[in-house]
């Protein structure tokens, strides 16, 4: 007999960062691109978070804008460092947000990587960066509370509240859900252990079905349901008629955001170029291997086109196959 595997829901970050690296003073379009995603019958758009290590357009603020110019579309972050943030002040504005939102903000969440610039960034916002860990844990754990309970008192090694109260409280019951990113062993058990879902950068399906069986283990191990965590993916693709050109673009475009070698990132990041086909083949064995989320990142200058391509030729091919 054959199994049933459901078509995933598609997402799309938008360009935050890449608007500030070409000049941007507006952010209209990034607002017009979240709109004609949903237009297109997208289920979610995304926004990246950095504050100096990659500037970017705010993630906060530009939620909230895409929120009051959409209407059904999930919007998330991908991924927020929600360790440079006090978790009071922080719970009390993405509180505001999903009542805005109307209940449709999902709150992926990262540690970043150790680097000179995201060590710079912490030293610039007064957060040591060895103690990120704790600092994003004991914050998760206090946002929870503010969101859930009416009265909050708390003392922990890094923050400590006596009966704080938050209004507005969220749409959803207990605040929006939290995703959690990162393949390490590390994250991995954090997911399982505070995961509502999770969003690794995978390269294979493979890596990804044996990486999502670790974090079903853990949450095991912690006495938690492992199919009450959610499997996502965040990825990178180029799709149009002349592969080797769209595989050039993906080069180009992923060198200039990171300013490295594109083979240095191939490896451990999932990168799909080619023809509109064989993007969606190779998405195909991410649906197929779990995964009931996709965030899409269009490495590319022209953003829209790369949209308009994905729900015209890609999205249509794997809502079929599944």
């Amino acid at each position: 007999m054959t199994t049933h595997v459901p078509s995933p829901s598609f997402g799309v970050l938008l360009p935050t960062r890449e608007a500030v690296m070409s000049g941007a003073t507006s952010a209209r379009p990034l607002l017009e691109l979240a709109e004609r995603a949903e237009a297109l019958g997208f289920d979610s758009v995304w926004v990246g978070d950095s504050i100096t290590a990659r500037p970017r357009f705010e993630a906060i603020t530009t939620m909230a804008a895409v929120a009051a110019c959409t209407r059904r579309v999930q919007i998330g972050t991908a991924v927020l460092l929600s360790h440079l943030r006090h978790p009071v002040l922080l719970a009390h504005q993405l509180a505001n947000l999903d009542v805005i939102a109307e209940g449709r903000i999902i709150l992926g969440v990262g540690v970043g990587a150790k680097g000179a610039a995201n060590v710079q960034e912490s030293a610039a916002l007064g957060v040591p960066f060895g103690r990120r860990l704790g600092l994003w844990e004991e914050g998760i754990t206090l946002m929870r509370r503010l969101w859930s309970e009416p009265s909050v008192t708390f003392e922990g090694r890094h923050f400590r509240v006596e009966q704080v109260a938050l209004q507005p409280r969220p749409v959803r019951r207990g605040g929006p859900p939290v995703w959690l990113g990162g393949s390490v062993d590390a994250a991995m058990r954090r997911a399982g252990r505070h995961g509502d879902g999770w969003m690794p950068i995978s390269p294979t399906p493979a890596a990804f079905a044996e990486s999502f069986q670790k974090v079903q283990a853990y949450a095991q191990q912690f006495g938690r349901d492992p199919g009450a965590i959610h499997p996502a993916l965040y990825t990178t693709i180029n799709a149009g008629p002349d592969p080797a050109k769209a595989r050039q673009e993906m080069r180009t475009f992923i060198e200039n955001y990171y300013g490295v070698p594109f083979e240095k990132l191939a490896a451990a990041q999932g990168h799909f170029a080619g023809t509109a086909g064989e993007v969606a083949a190779a998405l195909s064995g991410f649906a197929a291997a779990g995964v009931r989320t996709m965030i899409l990142r269009f490495a590319g200058a022209d953003q829209g086109a790369q949209l308009e391509r994905c729900a015209a030729e890609i999205l249509p091919r794997l809502r079929a196959a599944h």
